[in-house]
């Protein structure tokens, strides 16, 4: 697990929510780009390399497996915005690159993915998605796999991170996307989240820590995908002594509203090219899926 003391010199004050910014000061400002950029030359590559092409980042942090928090398009500007919360094992190394190498697993690629398939769907839309790395995830398959400790941390996080989002610019249109774990992340996070937030969609999900949608406590409508080929099938959607997360949302019982899984590819393909759930996402996003 990594430290939860965070570098002052790293951390956007935005992008973990936890110090006020300026009430005149715009979204995003610009010292929280150049801040975080300063930290990723400093850490070398492929850090590095990314600052010097111009990749945008909220929130970066090396230190233990790291927190990053990327944006694609203009949050200032936006009127349509998604942010993904990423699963189990992810960690900063991982972010451009995916876990084990596979690069459909990395945040980084499946924002990319997200925003190509926007601005594809509404060339003219403003939309931004954030690839948003700001809780410490489960480290591998042991006890904190199937409990709620991290993903009550992460949400109390994404929460005051969404929280800020929303108090700066009352009119945007969230949309919060977790993948596996950070889907459970985004349940318990459910009924803290302002009204901005209109749609919360679980990918590959274990569960939200609920049994029912009704149980989230939010107006949001929620979505869910669950592939024939994915093995979060086979895990049981219980809740029992802290241990578990509730009914899987891809499962008719938990009442969501199903997304297209046609062509998706095992546990972490559901932001790939030749998806049927990708272009549906991006609908969800842009306000278009019925």
């Amino acid at each position: 697990m990594r430290s939860r003391l965070l570098s002052v010199s790293t951390v956007s004050a935005l992008a973990l929510g936890l110090v006020a910014a300026p009430a005149a000061a715009p979204l995003p400002d610009t010292v929280d780009y150049a801040r975080a950029a300063s930290a990723m030359t400093a850490a070398g590559e492929p850090f590095a390399g990314w600052a010097a092409h111009g990749r945008r980042f909220l929130l970066f942090d090396p230190a233990g497996d790291g927190y990053a928090v990327e944006v694609l398009g203009d949050l200032s500007t936006a009127d349509r915005v998604a942010v993904l919360v990423p699963g189990v094992g992810t960690v900063l190394a991982d972010f451009d690159r995916g876990l084990g190498g596979v690069a459909r697993r990395a945040p980084g690629v499946q924002a990319r993915q997200l925003y190509a398939e926007l601005r594809r769907q509404a060339p003219q839309a403003r939309v931004a998605v954030v690839a948003w790395l700001g809780y410490d995830p489960p480290g591998g398959w042991g006890l904190d796999v199937v409990t709620e400790s991290s993903a009550a941390a992460g949400a109390a996080a994404l929460t005051r991170f969404v929280g800020r989002l929303a108090g700066e610019r009352p009119a945007v249109a969230i949309t919060l996307v977790g993948h596996s774990y950070g889907s459970t992340v985004l349940g318990l996070a459910a009924s803290a989240l302002p009204a901005q937030v209109g749609d919360l969609v679980a990918i590959g999900s274990p569960g939200m820590g609920h049994d029912d949608v009704s149980d989230l406590g939010t107006g949001a409508r929620v979505w869910a995908a669950e592939a024939p080929t994915d093995w979060i099938r086979r895990v049981p959607g219980v809740r029992v002594l802290g241990l578990g997360h509730g009914t899987r949302p891809g499962t008719a019982e938990f009442g969501a509203r199903p997304l297209p899984t046609d062509g998706v590819r095992g546990h972490d393909g559901y932001l790939e090219t030749g998806s049927a759930t990708l272009p549906a996402l991006a609908e969800v996003v842009l306000g278009t899926r019925p």
